[in-house]
């Protein structure tokens, strides 16, 4: 009999910890959620002076939890849950470099916003370079471990550049095997390295290894401050350019509507697609928004062809709107003056 209730004692204790494990030990697997949807008069002031209109601009966002077995089967069970692995969720990045390139396209979208805000206020601006952003770098490169994820190129050779195309052209009229000195900016401080430039698989051309992008700042009389904390990513441009032209215009463009939306900015005004837009509309349905601007982003017939069940952002937004039974309005844009002039005519 004591062996008997030894082995149920034992048995109670063994579930016990598997149920506990189950809960908490963490997986090697994502949830993303819907996040926070965020009031940008909380984020952004102009000239030192917050937005004081009726109604709001909100950016909306994906909220990521590392997974135990028992979030795991919840998002499984969710129409606005989804289970991801951390290739999916970083592709292949590390969990530092992944920081770095959110905090890079969030930045990015900050200056697209700002310059477009400021655009359409008919406001003056420059555009100065700062040098190449590094996106990534080859394990091939005779810089990988001196360069990282982050870093801005400065100098080849102590010379500067005015674009990243510039910054290429003399790369490539190099020869490969030849010494370069790059002069990089690393968390602020200036730093030098030598590598042998090597032949890059593309062209055939000499090259450093690495994905670059410009690394731009918008500079103008304005004072314009985005205060985004530990939010990263692209995906707030449209919202940012709104809220700001709002300022600067001194319009009351929302006549007291609750405003979210998601979607890329560029240079050219462009709103791009996202992803996770069905979490957006989930979150911003919570919040009580009025209105939802949703990329209308056109899908090209290569991408349909790979990919048949493909949606355009607004079509997902739209799917997940009826799931949620909202009255919220989902409203397609492809540029921030389609979200401008539907803004004008609301009454």
């Amino acid at each position: 009999m004591k062996f008997k209730q030894w082995i149920k004692n034992l048995s109670i204790v063994l579930l016990g910890i598997l149920l506990v494990g189950f809960v908490v030990v963490p997986l090697p697997y994502y949830v993303e959620a819907p996040g926070a949807t965020i009031n940008l008069k909380d984020m952004i002031t102009v000239n030192d002076q917050k937005d004081k209109e009726s109604g709001s601009f909100s950016l909306t966002s994906v909220g990521v939890r590392q997974a135990t077995g028992f979030r795991a089967v919840q998002a499984m069970l969710s129409d606005f849950e989804d289970l991801v692995s951390e290739e999916e969720l970083t592709g292949g990045a590390t969990n530092e470099e992944y920081t770095q390139m959110q905090h890079y396209y969030m930045e990015s979208s900050q200056n697209a916003a700002i310059e477009q805000a400021l655009k359409l206020a008919n406001l003056p601006y420059t555009m100065e370079f700062k040098g190449v952003y590094v996106m990534g770098i080859e394990k091939n490169s005779n810089f990988y471990g001196k360069l990282s994820v982050g870093d801005t190129v400065t100098k080849v050779d102590g010379q500067s550049f005015k674009s990243a195309e510039a910054f290429m052209d003399y790369v490539k009229s190099q020869k490969v095997g030849q010494t370069i000195q790059i002069t990089y900016l690393q968390n602020g401080q200036e730093k030098e390295a030598s590598g042998k430039l090597i032949e890059l698989p593309t062209d055939k051309k000499p090259g450093i290894g690495i994905t670059l992008t410009d690394h731009t700042e918008i500079k103008t009389d304005m004072s314009i401050v985005i205060n985004s904390g530990s939010i990263g990513g692209p995906s707030a441009g449209l919202m940012f350019t709104l809220e700001i032209y709002e300022q600067l215009s001194h319009q009351n463009l929302r006549h007291g509507k609750k405003v979210a939306g998601t979607g890329t900015i560029d240079r050219s005004g462009e709103v791009g697609r996202i992803g996770g837009i069905d979490k957006k509309v989930a979150s911003a349905d919570a919040a009580g928004m009025d209105i939802f601007f949703a990329p209308d982003d056109t899908i090209s017939d290569e991408v349909k062809k790979e990919y048949p069940e493909i949606k355009s952002n607004y079509e997902e937004a739209k799917e997940a709107a009826k799931k949620l039974n909202t009255s919220m309005k989902i409203v397609p844009v492809k540029t921030v003056q389609d979200a401008l002039d539907y803004l004008r005519n609301l009454k």
